[in-house]
């Protein structure tokens, strides 16, 4: 794991982004990214007989803020000691992350925050994670420190976004990383948990399988309650196993931790 490609802005959330990705950064002697996506067709607005309008003085501003950003991004990394550099983007955030993903290893972007008056799209983690190549490190806007080094919490259904993430979230792992796999109801999958654990044991992480019964409404609830009881740094999921339209009209584990995790999101699609 080498290219980190991190989202940057200037809202609420972006230092712990930034403190992740430079501590990733520098385990993997890697190259860190940073991604300023403004999209700009935001400023044009259309009437209901077909005019358009382009707010040019708004999109000055913009490009103006997007200006100011880069430049104390520029300083701000001055003092690090890893390779990085920094670009901008004026597509739609999701399509822009997704697009500069084709060469990276690993995105960061942040959760949804109820109490955050953010413009960024509270699906932008589950957007990003179907559309990139790669997997997303979502993370809380509120202060914390991410770390795989200590407990990691990886639920398992058996299926190939679940397989996805688990080869995905190896690099993260180390000698002191504690790896607990959590099955809920049935596999849905033909991935076994067995197959999950001989993996991972291939790997030198040996870990430890707890299974619950219990029917979908309450998957989310168990794996909130086994992440809290074992102090999990970070939660490996498995992005959309169903429809994402289903998801959108009845919910599903996916949506409830894009809005309610308070622990760092592993995902892959």
């Amino acid at each position: 794991m080498r290219t980190i490609l991190l989202h940057a802005d200037q809202e609420a959330g972006f230092e712990n982004r930034l403190r992740a990705a430079l501590d990733l950064t520098e385990r993997f002697n890697g190259h860190l990214r940073l991604l300023i996506a403004t999209p700009f067709q935001q400023f044009v607005s259309f009437d209901p007989f077909g005019g358009s309008y382009f707010a040019a003085e708004v999109l000055a501003k913009a490009q103006a803020e997007d200006a100011a950003l880069e430049h104390a991004l520029e300083q701000r990394m001055a003092g690090e000691s890893v390779h990085w550099d920094i670009r901008r983007a004026n597509g739609d955030i999701v399509g822009s992350l997704a697009g500069a993903a084709a060469l990276a290893d690993l995105a960061i972007v942040s959760l949804a925050d109820d109490e955050s008056r953010s413009t960024i799209p509270d699906t932008l983690a589950g957007d990003l994670a179907i559309a990139a190549p790669i997997a997303v490190l979502a993370l809380p806007r509120a202060p914390c420190q991410f770390s795989a080094n200590g407990p990691v919490l990886v639920a398992w259904n058996g299926d190939a976004h679940a397989a996805n993430v688990l080869r995905r979230l190896m690099p993260l792992l180390d000698q002191h990383s504690h790896v607990k796999l959590l099955t809920v109801g049935d596999i849905k999958g033909e991935h076994s948990a067995t197959d999950a654990l001989l993996y991972l044991q291939q790997h030198g992480f040996p870990a430890e399988h707890r299974h619950h019964d219990a029917d979908e409404r309450r998957v989310a609830e168990v794996i909130t309650a086994e992440a809290e009881a074992l102090g999990a740094r970070l939660i490996a999921m498995g992005a959309f196993g169903h429809s994402r339209l289903r998801q959108t009209f009845f919910g599903g584990v996916t949506q409830y931790f894009l809005s309610h995790s308070h622990r760092p999101l592993l995902l892959a699609h």
